[in-house]
């Protein structure tokens, strides 16, 4: 199917719209990509990152240590070795321990510990007695709170009538955690769910029947120092032993929390230890639990910013594509960066988070895609500025415009170099005998080859003057011989004229010959003409010598004739001829040297 004249109209006039708001529609592509994934959740991962370094950070120096304690008694492996029973029927044991916090006066008691549904009296009768005698003797003295779990379909787990009934309507919590979804634990939520439905937790319950308010936020891991713990077997003696003192030492007016720490049991991820000893991320869930109930308890847990903030921040983050890059921008973004994760910082010491992650990731989004717009667009001028001009100036130099280093608003430079002038010898008689159009075919054709042996050999062509050509070498880049380069160019040269000879006898035509002419001096170097007419040009008397030794060549029976300017800077002066001082128009008599293939 073929655009009609109409369709490539509304197209280009599209493509022109486009080009010239593209600054517009780029921040507005950004900031819609940015807000699209941070309201999916889609940097969630992001933030959470950036969370857990700034927790660290933070942690470095500890905030004010919280003022409630709690304190965790762990059923260990060397403890379950001791008591030489499962898990499942630790009865007795759990209903010691709730004894000896009743001795010791705890102020409340929660377990990550999940009653069996049934009696296990038919396994040691006496078990569901020993365990409720537990219960009824805490239960003058401290709320208890037991932990209820559910089972791989999502269904709550039940507890054994004998053991709610005692524990009463609001003895009963939740031990399941929040995840993010990168698996670690960072919130206290309730709302853990089948589709996030909202259940009572642990600590939620146990907070609320010792009076504090219950919310849902991220919890202040910088806050404290790593927990302790007491192994249940320790307790069991104090409590054996009648060491009442010491049982209230360690509980009096505390919060205790009784929980798994088996090897490999119950272990989840957090983003900083929470135990005393522990090396890694990874902690079991009754210290969760228990760093959950401390900041339900102070009333520190962290509030994030409203989404709709969040969302203005991000786009606001989503600016930097206005910046035009350069070095002082990249420092001013990396400054922006810093200070921005020292606002973050400050507000999350303070209980609330900011979306520090999608932030600093919008700003460096806008900051790359416009380096990467500014790279192109740069990409584009390079290819239309060699195609325009690659043919009005000679590669050194539109390498050197190109890459910024010589501008027309420079003023020129004095250089050291060596100026080469070739002329065709009778090409004014020999142009009288042929066409406009063959005289012009045939320059094209001579100065293509000429042009390309200055070019390979480092030289920059300054100007044609009818048939006549003028380079210079040693400019605008260093050489390290500029001599030796302009002489290789001089021989290229002569041999090419052989090759074009042949062609040109082919037709019929008349052989030419060429003089070049070498001169090694200082030049004034730079741009040359009127501010809407100028050329990148050498002047000086070294160019006006090395013109003048060209023009001795014609009647002194050599292709190539130098100054002894070039001919000591020769590294090998074989072929060279001293033909003495010539008289120079214009100037003294100059010593040059001749040379032909």
């Amino acid at each position: 199917m073929f655009q009609t004249p109409t369709d490539v109209s509304i197209l280009k006039s599209l493509l022109i719209f486009f080009n010239r708001y593209k600054l517009i529609f780029g921040s507005l592509g950004i900031s819609f990509l940015l807000l699209l994934l941070f309201s999916l959740g889609l940097l969630n991962r992001l933030d959470a990152i950036a969370l857990d370094l700034q927790f660290r950070l933070l942690s470095i120096e500890k905030g004010a240590e919280e003022t409630e304690d709690v304190v965790v008694v762990g059923i260990d492996d060397a403890s379950l070795k001791e008591f030489s029973v499962p898990v499942a029927i630790l009865h007795r044991q759990i209903g010691g321990f709730f004894e000896a916090v009743a001795l010791g006066r705890a102020q409340g008691v929660g377990i990550d510990v999940v009653l069996p549904e049934v009696s296990f009296d038919h396994v040691q009768p006496g078990l569901d007695a020993a365990l409720a005698s537990g219960i009824v003797a805490l239960r003058s003295v401290a709320p208890l709170v037991i932990g209820q779990t559910a089972n791989v379909d999502g269904q709550l787990r039940k507890i054994h009538p004998l053991f709610t009934t005692l524990t009463g309507p609001n003895g009963i919590g939740m031990v399941l955690v929040v995840k993010d979804s990168d698996g670690y634990v960072r919130r206290f939520d309730e709302q853990i769910g089948i589709d996030k439905q909202e259940l009572i937790s642990m600590p939620g319950q146990l907070a609320r029947r010792l009076g504090a308010k219950v919310v849902n936020g991220i919890v202040p891991f910088h806050v404290g120092t790593p927990l302790p713990y007491i192994p249940l077997s320790e307790v069991l003696k104090l409590k054996a032993n009648g060491e009442i003192e010491k049982l209230q030492k360690i509980f009096l007016g505390k919060v205790v929390l009784l929980g798994s720490l088996l090897d490999y049991d119950d272990l989840h991820a957090v983003p900083l230890p929470l135990a005393v000893g522990e090396s890694s991320d990874a902690t079991h869930g009754v210290f969760i639990l228990a760093r959950q109930l401390q900041s339900l308890l102070n009333g520190n847990l962290i509030q994030e910013i409203p989404f709709n903030l969040s969302l203005l921040l991000i786009f606001i983050a989503t600016l930097t594509w206005w910046f035009q890059p350069n070095q002082k921008i990249y420092l001013f973004s990396t400054f922006g960066v810093l200070s921005l994760l020292g606002i973050s910082l400050h507000l999350l010491a303070s209980g609330l988070a900011m979306p520090f992650g999608s932030m600093t990731l919008a700003i460096a989004t806008g900051l790359s895609a416009r380096s990467i717009l500014f790279s192109i667009q740069n990409a584009a001028e390079r290819k239309h500025l060699k195609s325009a001009f690659g043919g009005f100036v000679s590669p050194d130099v539109l390498t050197e415009i190109m890459s910024g280093r010589l501008s027309a608003n420079l003023n020129g430079e004095r250089r050291t170099v060596c100026i080469l002038f070739s002329d065709i010898r009778n090409f004014t008689t020999l142009s009288e005998k042929m066409a406009p159009e063959a005289v012009t075919q045939f320059l094209n054709s001579y100065f293509e080859l000429m042009v390309a042996c200055i070019h390979q050999n480092g030289g920059t062509v300054d100007k044609f003057m009818g048939d006549g050509i003028m380079a210079f070498f040693g400019a605008p880049k260093d050489v390290t011989n500029s001599c030796e380069d302009a002489f290789k160019a001089a021989k290229m040269m002569l041999t090419q004229v052989e090759k074009l000879n042949q062609d040109w006898e082919k037709e019929n035509n008349e052989k030419i010959s060429i003089g070049i002419g070498l001169n090694y001096g200082p030049a004034y170097l730079g741009y040359i003409g009127s501010k809407d007419r100028h050329e990148y040009s050498a002047i000086g008397d070294a160019v006006n010598l090395s013109a003048r030794v060209e023009g001795l060549t014609k009647d002194s029976g050599y292709s190539i004739m130098v100054t002894s300017s070039v001919k000591e800077l020769m590294p090998h002066t074989a072929g060279f001829v001293d033909l003495g001082m010539k008289p120079v128009k214009g100037r003294s008599d100059a010593r040059v040297y001749g040379w032909k293939l």
